[in-house]
């Protein structure tokens, strides 16, 4: 399975539209390297934010 993907492949795989996924890149720094993105490392930082904006 690849690990490397297109902002639309992992909208689809992840649920969420393609505008967020590009825009979490840029906000939380998730590099696109020639068009794709890591999916492992996407899904960390998805986590974390994730994390961050849960009550405690």
């Amino acid at each position: 399975m690849a690990n490397h993907l297109t902002p639309e492949e992992l909208s689809k795989e992840l649920g969420i539209d393609r505008q967020e996924v590009i825009k979490v890149c840029v906000e939380e720094g998730v590099p696109i390297y020639q068009g794709k993105i890591d999916k492992t490392l996407f899904s960390a930082q998805l986590q974390a934010l994730g994390a961050l904006q849960q009550p405690h």
